[in-house]
Formats: C-alpha cells, structure tokens, sequence
C-alpha cells in the first residue's frame, strides 16, 4: 500500500465547539492594557476582532507535541516533513460581532496544499477555510494560510544574524512609512501571555535557546496573530474608535523579534484603510487592507 499524498488532505474536515468563556478574555485584555475589559463579569458587548483567534486552538496531549512545540502533523493537517511551520496571511470577512458567552462551531476544511521551491528552499502551503457560527447564523469567514519550511540555509541564517547586528547597532530606516504611525514593543513577558492565552506551545515564541540554536533567530519571534490583532486594536480605538471591521485580509511577509520596538502603520485608500507593521529595522512585516462596517 502507498503511502498517502498530501494532497489527500485536501477536502479533510473538522467542526470544534467552544464557548467564549471571560478567562482567556480578561487574558487578552491584560495584554492589550484594557483594564475596562478586565472586569469581572466582563459584561455584554462586541469583542474586539481578531480575539475569537484566542478559542479552538488545538489541545493535545504532552506525548503526541512535536519537538517545537506543536501537535504533531497528520490527523487533521498534513504530515508535512519540512520543519518550520508559520502562520503566512489569513483573509476574514465579518458577518457580526463575537460575544462573550456565545457557544461558537468552528467548521474547517483544508482546501489546498500546494508544494513550491523558492529562493528559501522548499516550501508546502496550506490554506484552511474556517467558519464560525452559534445559534443565530454565521458570524465569520476565515481562510488561513500556513507555510512549512525548510530548516534555515546558512544564507538566511546569515541574513537573520546580521539583522540582530543591525538592531544592535541601531539601525532604523522604514520600508514604508504610513499616514499614521505607533511604535510597540512585545518583550518576552508579553509573547509568553499571548501564548499562554492562546495555548500555543510553539517555542519560536518563548524557548529564546531554541529559537537562537534550531532555527537560526536573533530573538523570540512575535506571534503573526498578535501583529494582526494589534493592528486592528489599533483601529478600533484610534484610528476609527469604535467601528466593527468588514473584512480584513494580511500577509506575514517578514518576521518580528522581542530584542528591539517595532512599528504599527496605517494610511486610508478609498474605502479601505491600508495597515501594516514594520520589524525591528523598519521592514514590513506584516501587510495588511482592513475595511470597516
């Protein structure tokens, strides 16, 4: 008998059911310094977007974890060999709101998997459909991207050293700069909540030995969900207070370390407001099109 294809992963499907309970929450609000949200009972409401990202992670036993920290692959994602797994972009578009207390269903299907060979080696993308839904109908649509990599070439760890140099020394010149403009520092006390928050085991984000010896980093890495999620926080409280988002869609294109600031950027254009984050030498790292309701 054959061994299976990745592609027969395509079409594979799950639902999980969860409440949005007040813990992880409050967590996130601490996080986000929103000490309103941290009350208890956190009371009725819209939830910021990109919190419904603290529900459904995946729960497995310490046996079956990977030795980076994730569940090991193939049950419902893909038994990809490559090493390094990262969130690559996701596109949301809002029905309404979360709430607190809700009892959500997350419907997911993987509908692609593609294989490809870039500048950085070999490279498996994943795209994963999300829905969520209570009783009342849809609230959201999600397609969620994850890239599997290669170990780090000597080329790119290279790259990666220098840049931890280049942070050091001080250097700062922005790729882009935006209409407006935030500067923001995750140290590691923050990345271990947001962990913590989102039961992320992944060690990129708080082993800083792993992430300087295995994967060749000058630092822990900021989660791609926290960039997005502090993007859109951003623009719910400042940039259009109190406005619920449309749709969102981002791609990670650069990664973010805990040893230095970074940016949060935002420019309108037509309907939409342009939105992304720059690294810790002023590298867009994560780019990003919100439009509001």
């Amino acid at each position: 008998m054959s061994s299976p294809s990745l592609q027969d992963w395509v079409g594979r499907q799950q639902t999980l059911s969860e409440t949005l309970s007040e813990v992880p929450l409050r967590q996130m609000a601490s996080l986000m310094n929103d000490e309103a949200r941290m009350r208890e009972p956190l009371g009725p409401g819209p939830l910021p977007a990109g919190w419904h990202w603290l529900f459904f992670n995946p729960l497995q036993v310490q046996r079956l974890l990977g030795p980076d920290g994730h569940p090991e692959r193939g049950d419902f994602l893909p038994p990809v060999a490559l090493p390094r797994r990262m969130w690559a972009g996701s596109r949301l578009r809002w029905s309404r709101d979360f709430e607190a207390g809700m009892r959500v269903n997350k419907h997911s299907e993987i509908t692609q998997v593609s294989e490809k060979t870039g500048r950085s080696g070999q490279m498996v993308f994943v795209t994963v459909r999300h829905r969520y839904a209570d009783a009342g109908g849809e609230i959201l649509q999600e397609e969620h991207d994850i890239v599997y990599r290669e170990a780090a070439t000597e080329a790119e760890a290279e790259n990666l050293r220098q840049l931890g140099q280049q942070v050091r020394a001080g250097v700062h010149t922005f790729e882009r700069q935006g209409q407006s403009t935030l500067a923001w520092h995750c140290d590691p006390v923050a990345l271990f909540r947001y962990s913590a928050a989102t039961f992320n085991g992944h060690r990129i984000h708080y082993d800083a030995d792993y992430c300087r010896q295995v994967e060749g980093y000058p630092g822990l890495v900021v989660h791609g969900p926290l960039l997005a999620t502090l993007l859109t926080h951003w623009v719910q409280t400042k940039i259009a207070p109190g406005r619920a988002l449309a749709t969102f869609e981002f791609r990670a294109l650069k990664p973010t370390f805990d040893i230095a600031g970074f940016h949060l950027h935002c420019t309108p254009e037509g309907e939409d407001l342009q939105v992304w984050t720059t690294n810790n030498i002023g590298q867009v790292g994560v780019d990003g099109r919100i439009r509001l309701r």
